[in-house]
This record gives structure tokens, sequence and C-alpha cells, in this order.
């Protein structure tokens, strides 16, 4: 389910070519502990067992790609080279450096093949809301949200084979923080994430559209981590998801609008603002208004270990943030209330923006995503937000408080699930 590698395979059938894989493991990435480097170790090896049914050699390459692939190309004698796409700096510089790098006369293309709708086709500029991005979306749905064709076993066989893989000297290469243990509930890979979206369909999809935003009822797709990964194709969630809408239009309407428009305005924002992890990133009204109260009084001040350690004041944003530090997944309404409470408990905007960003990217399976640099600025700078009444701290940025949640859910007992381990 990969329309990077279903072109690829394409031109290889083409010119009659070998079809290799590449992934190329960089030792560190941004704030991406052990917890991420498992999850995505353990679905490439089923990448690499898939590929080999094919016929097609998959290589794991240690290194940053500019270093390791321009090599691989010219002494495998390459004939053209196909990308993902991904709208965030690291990711777009890594393409760049590889295309500086590659011989000449080597193609190399492109392909938007983790958004419905190629995030480039969708909008050629950064929309201001998720009004104004939703119908350009829909309108192009029927273009883009059809069935996959199937990758087929490669006829061509290559000249010679991919080294086999050593899996346990890929995690000992590693430089990254090994104490953020990976996750049980969580099994990597393809299969596994698949029959994730099985039992969502089956078992909770019916209450999505009316319950999602109750953290203490099983409503969720939880499918975050399959799809930050890739391991799931979004595009895979919706064609299965939709076949239900004649039952449960409501949630389906509401799964599409989560998976497909949200997540695809989020996209856009990574790839048209270049400030999209920072307060720079905000609209003016929203810079100005936090600007205004910044130097407002804070009723509680807390440093990032406190922070970390969910050891605040407020048993449910302690909650919150230990179902973040154990399961690697906040739910999405707490996100929110989380993310506000930093504003209101640290030195500056920039400071709370910094901290959540750096507690998302540590905890979160779905670290290090469009989707969370956007919640985050959406939380604390009012991005795709509109102006609210001026209060203290928040200026006109949308507030939320203890009490709010207690009217949406029974906060008590989410409190009890997620207690501090004595």
């Amino acid at each position: 389910d990969n329309w990077a590698f279903l072109y690829a395979q394409r031109l290889a059938l083409k010119q009659e070519l070998p079809l290799h894989v590449c992934f190329c493991l960089v030792p560190k990435f941004l704030d991406a502990t052990i917890r991420h480097y498992g999850f995505m170790l353990k679905g490439l090896r089923e990448v690499a067992e898939e590929c080999a049914e094919l016929n097609i050699p998959f290589h794991l390459l240690l290194g940053y790609a500019k270093d390791v692939l321009p090599a691989f190309v010219v002494e495998r004698g390459v004939g053209g080279l196909v990308t993902d796409f991904c709208p965030l700096r690291l990711p777009r510089q890594w393409v760049e450096d590889v295309r500086e790098r590659l011989p000449e006369d080597v193609p190399f293309a492109q392909v938007d093949a983790h958004n419905i709708v190629p995030c480039w086709v969708a909008s050629p500029k950064q929309e201001y809301s998720a009004r104004t991005i939703r119908g350009k979306i829909h309108a192009q749905l029927p273009e883009f949200l059809t069935e996959f064709p199937p990758v087929i076993r490669h006829p061509y066989p290559p000249s010679c084979p991919a080294e086999p893989i050593a899996w346990e000297a890929c995690y000992s290469s590693l430089k990254v923080d090994r104490t953020v243990k990976e996750v049980e509930w969580a099994t990597p890979g393809t299969s596994a994430g698949l029959a994730v979206l099985q039992s969502f369909i089956t078992e909770r999809l019916k209450s999505f559209g009316f319950h999602r935003n109750d953290p203490n009822k099983a409503a969720l797709s939880n499918l975050s981590p399959w799809f930050h990964f890739g391991q799931v194709s979004t595009q895979r969630a919706i064609l299965e998801v939709q076949k239900h809408r004649g039952k449960y239009k409501e949630s389906v309407d509401a799964f599409v609008e989560e998976a497909v428009v949200r997540r695809e305005l989020a996209e856009n924002f990574c790839y048209y603002n270049e400030n999209y992890d920072s307060v720079q990133g905000a609209y003016d009204w929203a810079q100005t208004t936090l600007k205004l109260h910044a130097k407002d009084k804070r009723p509680f001040l807390y440093k990032l270990q406190e922070l970390e350690q969910g050891t605040t004041h407020d048993p449910l944003w302690n909650a919150a943030q230990l179902q973040m530090v154990r399961e690697g997944k906040m739910h999405g309404f707490l996100r929110m209330y989380w993310a506000k409470k930093i504003l209101e408990w640290t030195r500056s905007p920039e400071e709370a923006l910094q901290f959540a960003i750096y507690l998302n990217d540590r905890y979160e399976l779905d670290g290090r995503d469009p989707n969370g640099y956007v919640g985050c600025l959406w939380s604390i700078c009012g991005i795709h937000d509109q102006g609210w009444a001026e209060r203290a701290i928040f200026g006109k940025i949308r507030y939320m408080n203890y009490a709010g949640c207690k009217r949406k859910f029974d906060v008590d007992q989410f409190e009890r699930r997620y207690a501090p381990r004595t």
C-alpha cells in the first residue's frame, strides 16, 4: 500500500530492471528513543521478509542517506531513484543532500505516499484552517482515494543479492536514549497494524462518532503509531472504514475528518511554514496576544523534570502525562488539555512550546510528526483556531480547564487508571 513503491516497481518493469528497496538507518533522530527505533526496526524486519517473497532485495544501510546512498547507486549501477515524502525540515534536507550527490544521469523522483491527496497538490499555499482546506481535499478525493494496484513478484532478479541484515548490530549502532522503554500494547509491523484496523472497524467504529472525546471509552482507532511509521497506510484505513458508512455514517465522517482533513492540514502547515515548531510560526494575532500576556503572573511554575514525572498539583494532567510515559500514547482530547496547561504553568509561550514538543517527541509513539507539532501549536499558539475572549496568560488563545473536563467525562475514573505508582 505504498505509492512510491508501486511507482518504483512500474518504472523497473518498464525498463525490465531489478528493483531494490533501501532504508537508511540514522543513529539519532530528534528526540526519538529506543521506544521509537524499536517499533520502526521490528516493522522493517517484516518489510524485509515481504520484499524477499517478492524477489525484491531489501537493504538496510547504516548512516545518513547522503553518506551511504549515492555510493550504493554507483556500485550497483542503479538507473533511477524514487523516494517518499515528509514535510519536516530534516527529512527534506536529507532528500536535498542526496540529490546533490547523485550522479547526473540518475533521475530522482519523490512521491507523497503517506497523504491521500499529495501535499503540494492539495494546496499550493499554507491554509488558514480546516475550513479553508476541507473543500479542496474533498474535491480531489475521487481522483486520489482509489484502491491500490498490487505489488507483484518482481520478474527481474538482482545480479547480486542483498547483504544479510545483522539486526542486533543495527540496534547497537543507535545513539539514542534507552531509558524510555518499548511499549507492550502495540505490536509493530503491518500485519499487527492491520489487525488493529480490523478491531477498530468491528468493535470501536460504531462509537467513534459519539465517544471519541471521552478518554474512558474505547472508541479511538489507536492507529497513529502504525500510520506514523508507514506500517499501515492511512489510505488503506479510509478505504476499509468507508465501507461501513451506510451503518455508521456519523463515525465514518468523523474519522475521515480526523484522518484525512486534519492530518493533511497538519502536513500542509509543516510543508509551507518553516517555523512549524516555534512561536514564530503562529498567526500575527496569536503572537501579539501571547506577547501582551507573557509577563502575566502564573499560578504555578513547573520545571521540565516535574512535568516529565507527572508531579504537578493537577491529578488529571498527571494521569495524562503518565499514560503517555507508560503507553506511548495519550488520548487525543487530553493532548489538548495537557499542552494548554503547559502554557499556563511555564515562564513563557516559547518555553511552553519547547517543553510540550520535547515531551511529545520523547514519549509518544507518533512523536516527531506534523500532527504533533500542529497539535502543540494549536493548543499553545492558536494555529488553525480563532481568537477567543481575552483572559490572563492565554490572551485570546482558547482556554481549557479542569471543570470543563469534568463536564465532559468521568475525570476521577481516568485519574484512578493512571495514578502514580507508589
